[in-house]
């Protein structure tokens, strides 16, 4: 092996240990019996921390919430982003460009600061410490990043598909749902999965939003399995490994078109 590529294998050795660490000392915790955790390694490894955090139905309530949550986000989200992602990319109007650098500018926005707006709406229309008003946030937030990412699928796709489409008779609406919506699969794909994503991890809204134990997703949960006098390390771990497993199966799966999707959007928005 040659230098270069010696030096090549340690760099790519140096990120896999920055970014895959974290991930296994907190997988290594969860194994680690909750009486030797002061200890600088464990002498056995045990599922009792599984056990208990998964005892009863409170921690799979939560992830059920979370399932629920982010499918209905990312419906939601794609079903609002897909048309308008569409008319961004074929349609002449005026403004086009500046509602799309809106988009961007939204999707950068810090949650945040909009905590007290949505907190007073939710309160007004009787949707708070419900999880519908929490997909309405999630939603809010993850669509402009659906329709950044679509918007530049749609453009991807010859201007002379949607031309043919209206010399056969189609209407703006039918070019869309028959013709290109079909095409545009694999960057819906990659919406989905990125607000999907975001969904599953989102926190300041779950835990300002839902205040019913049995509506608590699971990132909520997990930050509540600490106690005024307990903090139950090794439960915390195992939940958050449990809680880790289906994006980490979805990034897996799904790497190379979640990269080019985020790529499309940076390059051809």
């Amino acid at each position: 092996m040659t230098w270069a590529r010696a030096r090549q294998a340690l760099v790519a050795a140096a990120f896999l240990a920055f970014f895959l660490g974290p991930f296994a000392w907190q997988a290594l915790t969860s194994l680690w019996p909750e009486a030797e955790l002061g200890r600088a390694w464990p002498t056995s490894l045990s599922l009792a921390s599984y056990a208990a955090a998964l005892r009863g139905r409170a921690f799979a309530r939560a992830m059920a919430n979370s399932v629920l949550v982010a499918t209905a986000t990312t419906a939601l989200a794609l079903a609002a982003a897909a048309p308008a992602s569409f008319a961004l990319a074929k349609l002449a109007f005026r403004g086009r460009s500046l509602f799309l650098g809106a988009c961007l500018a939204l999707a950068m926005f810090p949650p945040v600061v909009t905590v007290s707006p949505l907190y007073s709406t939710l309160r007004a229309v009787g949707l708070l410490d419900n999880l519908a008003g929490l997909v309405l946030a999630d939603t809010a937030f993850a669509l402009p990043l659906a329709v950044w990412l679509l918007t530049a699928t749609f453009r991807a796709l010859p201007d002379e598909i949607y031309r043919s489409a209206q010399v056969d008779g189609c209407t703006p609406f039918q070019a869309f749902r028959w013709v290109l919506l079909p095409l545009a699969w694999p960057g819906l794909a990659t919406a989905a999965i990125l607000v999907f994503i975001f969904s599953w991890n989102e926190f300041l809204f779950a835990l300002t939003f839902i205040a019913t134990p049995g509506n608590r997703t699971v990132p909520v949960a997990i930050a509540l399995f600490a106690t005024e006098h307990l903090e139950p390390w090794g439960e915390i771990a195992a939940a958050s490994v449990v809680a880790t497993i289906p994006v980490v199966a979805l990034t897996l799966l799904f790497q190379r078109r979640i990269v080019s999707g985020l790529t499309a959007g940076a390059v051809k928005g």
